[in-house]
């Protein structure tokens, strides 16, 4: 079984979630949200059982900004370990404690995902332990206390982690042949890159916002931090893509045609 299949805890479950990222987060009105909303003020659409009101029309009513957001299992977490399945709305004198932890939550269980991915390559081999190192470290981080888990230097801990990413990265991609592209960081917005072959190729944190990307070969790219907002998959194939989330699936757009990763799945407005 595949890594990422085998943990479950690192995929948002909304049920045992006290609606956290639906209070406290901020969203301003935009192409993404209909309105505006201050962090630590409940959405209007949130219910009283921490459901969304309009979950099954969140992209007709304005909010597509929802359907792209992925708390990687952060918002269970923190409900039910962090604060014991005691809710903001019981106890109110919990909520900002709880509200300022989630985001940090997130980040953690963001360094989880591509840990626990790289765990997954065998390419990576060589950097397992120190992966399996980095990983007990940051599930520990994640079951310490409120205080604890909001004191973290998360930048800090990203750049570590990061830097182990990097050489998994590097070690994955090896055994794609040819001279691969390097696109780390770079503004493609828009870019015409229509069958474009990026096997193999880092675009790590490159801005792919209305790329065109239709046909592209994607197979083996490094996509972690890429913002897909709005790109055209349509027909391009993502096979092995490293780093690749549901979330930046959601935000792009695709068809029955684009190839995707087995531990990823088809969004429902492709």
């Amino acid at each position: 079984m595949h890594e990422l299949h085998a943990r479950q805890d690192l995929q948002a479950d909304c049920a045992s979630c006290f609606g956290l990222c639906c209070v406290a987060l901020p969203f301003a009105r935009s192409a993404d949200f209909a309105v505006n909303k201050p962090a630590g003020q409940p959405c209007s659409n949130l219910q009283s059982d921490f459901r969304c009101g309009i979950h099954a029309h969140l992209r007709d009513k304005g909010y597509p900004g929802c359907t792209v957001f992925d708390c990687f299992g952060a918002g269970q977490k923190v409900s039910q370990i962090t604060f014991g399945g005691t809710d903001w709305r019981r106890s109110p004198k919990t909520a900002r404690s709880m509200f300022e932890v989630f985001p940090v939550m997130r980040q953690l269980h963001e360094l989880l995902r591509y840990v626990t991915e790289a765990l997954g390559l065998e390419p990576a081999r060589p950097v397992h332990r120190e992966l399996r190192r980095a990983l007990a470290r940051i599930d520990g981080l994640t079951r310490g206390s409120a205080e604890s888990i909001t004191g973290l230097d998360v930048d800090a801990l990203r750049g570590e982690v990061n830097t182990l990413l990097l050489r998994v990265s590097e070690l994955a991609r090896a055994g794609v042949p040819g001279r691969k592209k390097n696109h780390r960081g770079a503004d493609l917005m828009g870019a015409k890159l229509a069958g474009a072959d990026l096997r193999g190729a880092s675009l790590r944190g490159a801005l792919l916002v209305a790329a065109d990307l239709g046909g592209a070969d994607l197979r083996d790219a490094d996509l972690i931090g890429a913002d897909l907002r709005d790109a055209d998959l349509t027909g391009a194939d993502l096979t092995g893509a490293l780093f690749l989330t549901q979330a930046q699936l959601n935000a792009a757009r695709g068809d029955s045609a684009t190839r995707l990763p087995p531990t990823l799945g088809r969004p429902a407005h492709w």
